[in-house]
């Protein structure tokens, strides 16, 4: 997600668009996995973590059975750690039953470079070795680096690489809503191929 947020941001969507977003992306994954009874979640902290749970919630009213949901710090797999300040390591928690032979799907807010989802398989790759790995997002702004596809997408949004998109969620933000705005210029700085 990008950091560089500017005052006249502009709301692409709000907390309905959201869960609206998470139940039809959950019916995506029951019928594409025929079911979820071997499906596990990971979210990619922070943001991923928290849509991650909220996925975990929707497919189990659907399913009626408990998904197992965790986490997967990518932090030590960037590819841009000598580039920028260090950053706190975040959590790992990884569901009792593993993922071994499972259809792991990987959560995260915004899909940009591709870069942090190159980073989340070399990590899920040091884990385990799921029967498959698919990926769920809630934007998907285009830019690609790397030959990365979402299965699941909550919003198509183009973007310019002069926009910024900014996913705020209850748990962390206090509200839900995603911002379209523009990047403030960063003097002497030299403009950031983007995180995701």
């Amino acid at each position: 997600m990008d950091t560089h947020s500017s005052d006249a941001a502009r709301p692409v969507l709000e907390a309905p668009d959201i869960a609206r977003a998470l139940t039809r992306i959950a019916h995506e994954i029951v019928e594409r996995a025929k079911g979820a009874d071997d499906v596990v979640l990971l979210g990619i902290p922070t943001r991923g973590v928290f849509l991650a749970r909220r996925l975990g919630d929707k497919l189990e009213e659907i399913t009626g059975g408990k998904i197992p949901v965790g986490s997967l710090d990518i932090t030590m797999y960037r590819d841009d750690l000598r580039m920028r300040p260090a950053r706190a390591l975040a959590r790992t928690d990884i569901p009792a039953d593993g993922v071994d032979g499972r259809l792991v799907v990987l959560v995260d807010d915004v899909l940009f470079s591709g870069r942090t989802i190159r980073a989340a398989l070399d990590a899920l790759g040091d884990i385990g070795r799921p029967r498959a790995v698919q990926l769920a997002i809630l934007v998907d702004r285009g830019h690609r680096e790397l030959p990365i596809r979402a299965d699941y997408v909550g919003k198509n949004l183009p973007t310019s690489l002069r926009e910024t998109v900014k996913v705020q969620l209850a748990e962390e933000d206090g509200r839900d809503t995603v911002l379209l705005g523009l990047k403030k210029p960063d003097p002497g700085e030299p403009a950031p191929a983007g995180e995701r």
